[in-house]
């Protein structure tokens, strides 16, 4: 593990928000070029993806900080200090949303079309994201010999960061592959959803830094069911509505 990359100065850079930055820039600057292939101004969603990420970081911290009240209550100056990890993708995901459907209505772009082709290079970076938690040591799973061992912890853990990263990759490949064939308005995003609620259901079981709330799942397993019924939902009513 590596939560400090180097020391310039009195400043620090921390290698978990080293791969954040990195995740925005690059997941942006391809967001912007696919725009441009599809006759949307680039720079609309570079600014679009700038508006999505600091929202997305304020939402995930929010969620991550109310479902851990407890320890949060007893440190909250730990509140701010991002560089230690702790975020919780679905309040991203909800403040994200909400940042982008504003821009996008303001700006009288059209929504689904917009959200579609976000939908890729959200999981991209989401991918990128989770090395960060890795190099950070937080996100971690449960004890295990075939694990690695984690420093921060000082115990054997079953990489989930990096399991993450990798089915985020491979999400993010798919997404791709189905932008670049034709498909209807909202497939991309509501595909998305459908596969990161999967991903996330299942990986919750390797995970131990979430308690468990309901039949041995944690809460954001029952966030995974919610947003997996609502995905397969649109899903199933956008086939309905093209055979009609």
């Amino acid at each position: 593990m590596l939560p400090e990359i180097c020391h310039i100065g009195p400043f620090t850079i921390y290698s978990y928000g080293l791969m954040l930055v990195l995740a925005f820039f690059i997941s942006a600057q391809l967001a912007s070029r696919q725009a441009a292939r599809i006759q949307i101004e680039p720079d609309k969603i570079f600014n679009l993806c700038f508006y999505v990420f600091i929202a997305g970081i304020i939402g995930s911290r929010f969620l991550y900080v109310i479902s851990n009240l407890h320890f949060y209550l007893k440190h909250p100056l730990e509140i701010v200090m991002l560089q230690h990890g702790g975020m919780a993708i679905f309040g991203g995901i909800v403040f994200g949303s909400i940042f982008a459907c504003l821009y996008i209505i303001k700006n009288k772009m059209d929504l689904l079309t917009t959200l579609d082709l976000l939908a890729p290079f959200i999981a991209l970076g989401q991918a990128i994201g989770r090395i960060g938690c890795f190099l950070n040591g937080c996100c971690y799973g449960k004890e295990s010999a075939f694990g690695i061992y984690f420093p921060v912890s000082g115990k054997v853990l079953i990489p989930t960061q990096l399991y993450s990263s990798l089915l985020m990759f491979l999400i993010f490949f798919a997404l791709r592959f189905m932008q670049s064939k034709k498909h209807l308005s909202g497939q991309i995003l509501y595909s998305y959803l459908f596969l990161y609620s999967i991903k996330r259901f299942f990986i919750e079981f390797f995970r131990d830094d979430s308690p468990r709330l309901f039949q041995g799942l944690t809460f954001f397993q029952l966030l995974s069911l919610a947003m997996f019924f609502f995905s397969v939902t649109m899903l199933i009513r956008l086939f309905a509505l093209k055979k009609k």
